[in-house]
Parts: C-alpha cells; sequence; structure tokens
C-alpha cells in the first residue's frame, strides 16, 4: 500500500463508543471509512447515512471491503469478531479490554501472528493529553496513585468496575513502570449491581515500584486524577481537565527560568530547591491520534500505541485483581 493511498478502515458495533469511530474516521484525511455493521439493522443504517458510508448487513462483507476494522462490540464478543476479520486477513483496532478472558486474547494474538497482521487495543487514556508532556520526562516512579470515579450509569455495567474504568489505569502504569508484577491485593464491594461496582489494588512490582488505585462507579462527580512520585519529582495529572504539574528538586544553580515557581527545599541549605512546572498540555482529541495511528500501523509506517500484547497484559493485571476481590467478597 501507497503511504499516501486512503486507507479503508470499517467499524463493527456502532452503539455508544462505535458511533464516534466511525465519525472521526469519516473526518480524518487519508482514512475512508468503508462501512458500518451492526447487529442492530436500523441504527446501522442510520449510522452510515450520517457518515455518508455503506451499512453491510454482514461481518464478511465489511471485512471484505477494509484494509482494517475497528472492532466496538460489547465485549464477551470481541474474540469472534475480531477472530472473523483476523481470518479475513484484516488488521484489527479493538476497544478495551482486547478480549473477555486471558485465553481468548491469548489465541486472538496467536491467530493474528498466523495471518501476519496487527493487533490494536483502544486503551484511549494512553493518549489523554495530560499525558503527552510526560513523554519529555525520564520517569522512574517509586509509588503511584490514582483515582477513577464516575456515576452511576446502565453502560458499561456488563463488565466489572474493574474490567470497565480500572483497566485504563492499570494499562497507564504498566507502561510507566516496565517491571514485571511482583503481587497484587485487592479488594472491592458491590453496591448496585450485581457485579463489582467499587475496587481498590495494590500492586507491588519486582522493581520495588508501589501502585494504588481505587475505581468506583457509584461517585456524585467524575474524577479522574493520578500522582506520580519518585526521587526528586513528584508529579499530578488530572485526566479529566487536561492539567499537568510538575515539581522537581534541582541543584539551585539549575533553576529553571521558565518556571512559575521556585523555593529552598531548606533554609539551611540552599545549594536544592523545589521548582514547580506547568508544563503546556497540547489540545489533542485522543480518538482521532488512536485512529491516524491505526491507519499508520496499517500502511507500515508505525507500530501501535497500545499494541495487542499490552492489552494482553493489562487485561491479565485487572482479570487477577477482580479475581482477588471476588475470592475475598467470598
Amino acid at each position: 500500500m501507497s503511504n499516501r493511498a486512503k486507507v479503508n478502515i470499517g467499524v463493527i458495533g456502532v452503539g455508544h463508543l462505535g458511533q464516534h469511530h466511525a465519525r472521526h474516521l469519516a473526518n480524518i484525511s487519508g482514512i475512508n471509512l468503508s462501512g458500518v455493521h451492526d447487529t442492530d439493522e436500523l441504527r446501522c443504517k442510520s449510522i452510515a447515512e450520517k457518515n455518508k458510508t455503506t451499512a453491510f448487513t454482514s461481518i464478511a462483507a465489511i471485512v471484505e471491503a477494509s484494509d482494517g476494522i475497528c472492532v466496538v462490540t460489547p465485549t464477551q464478543t470481541h474474540a469472534d469478531v475480531a477472530s472473523e476479520c483476523i481470518k479475513g486477513g484484516k488488521h484489527v483496532f479493538i476497544e478495551k479490554p482486547i478480549t473477555h478472558t486471558i485465553e481468548e486474547a491469548s489465541n486472538l494474538l496467536q491467530l493474528a501472528d498466523q495471518y501476519k497482521v496487527s493487533v490494536q487495543v483502544g486503551h484511549i487514556e494512553r493518549l489523554n493529553p495530560a499525558l503527552l508532556p510526560l513523554k519529555n520526562f525520564e520517569l522512574n516512579p517509586k509509588f503511584i496513585e490514582v483515582q477513577r470515579l464516575a456515576p452511576y450509569t446502565t453502560r458499561g455495567t456488563d463488565v466489572p468496575v474493574v474490567l470497565d474504568l480500572m483497566i485504563h489505569d492499570i494499562d497507564i502504569i504498566l507502561s510507566f513502570v516496565r517491571s514485571p508484577v511482583h503481587n497484587i491485593r485487592a479488594t472491592g464491594v458491590s453496591i448496585i449491581t450485581d457485579s463489582v461496582d467499587i475496587a481498590h489494588a495494590r500492586i507491588r512490582f519486582k522493581n520495588g515500584t508501589v501502585a494504588s488505585m481505587f475505581s468506583s462507579r457509584i461517585a456524585k462527580d467524575k474524577v479522574r486524577k493520578a500522582k506520580v512520585f519518585e526521587k526528586n519529582m513528584y508529579v499530578t495529572i488530572d485526566f479529566l481537565l487536561g492539567l499537568t504539574e510538575v515539581y522537581r528538586v534541582l541543584d539551585a544553580k539549575e533553576d529553571d527560568p521558565e518556571a512559575l515557581m521556585s523555593a529552598p527545599l531548606d533554609e539551611n541549605d540552599l545549594s536544592k530547591q523545589i521548582v514547580y512546572e506547568k508544563p503546556a498540555v497540547p489540545k489533542a482529541d485522543a480518538l482521532n491520534l488512536e485512529l491516524e495511528n491505526f491507519a499508520n500501523v496499517i500502511r507500515g509506517t508505525e507500530k501501535p500505541i497500545v499494541d495487542g500484547s499490552a492489552g494482553l497484559e493489562a487485561l491479565d493485571v485487572a482479570t487477577q485483581i477482580h479475581d482477588l476481590i471476588i475470592e475475598d467478597l467470598h
């Protein structure tokens, strides 16, 4: 495929999330929305009309018309739908979590390897604008604390809160730490649904890093915040506000004139100082960035931002956390 050629990408599943995939794909330069497919034929036709594309009545037909497919169906169907796309020789972008079970994810990656196509997973928070400035820092976290709270809605309750909300933070933390997990502790409760609605997990990695995560879908307001601590640096991230703040301990002679504030670390020792920085957070549409990356993966010019192996790793940790919670409840 020519690097300048338009990439044909279709969407299977045009519900709450899939409709946004279709809308973005229809408007990104260099991408052609090849069509949409959904088990709800009326909705499928409606989304197709809005985006001036084809409403396909079968998976086989949309696969045939596409270079790549976005799988935005319920989690329980990810493995079957993605497998059919892969067997058709197409690259797949699968909304998180990658599949319902570890076994399904492992089989899917083996299949992709067999058919020589890529698997990309939609862990969209990896591209949250508030995280982008951190690429300029060499992070070596010692302790990470994350809160992710959301008001209750019926959407997403087909999976436990760990796989609905916490998995975002698991993926981010794994990308930060890059060390094998040593042990996990977890607890949680069911409040409204028959599944786990509130969860807390503590992960210790083999390099000594500790991560604490709290997720709830029974909250008054949305909260999505992270704190990252390491030697001589402390970072706060507000995913909702798109705000990143960095506090660093530097030699006094290395004072950054562009920092908003600096203060001595110790009134008796002025050789070090705490410098506060508020990096500029670029305006970016995370879904756009994900889909542009997917198109470039299909072209062969980029690697997936979150590949299938990373999706499997996040699912593995999330599954362990959920299993520990269920064990604790019983």
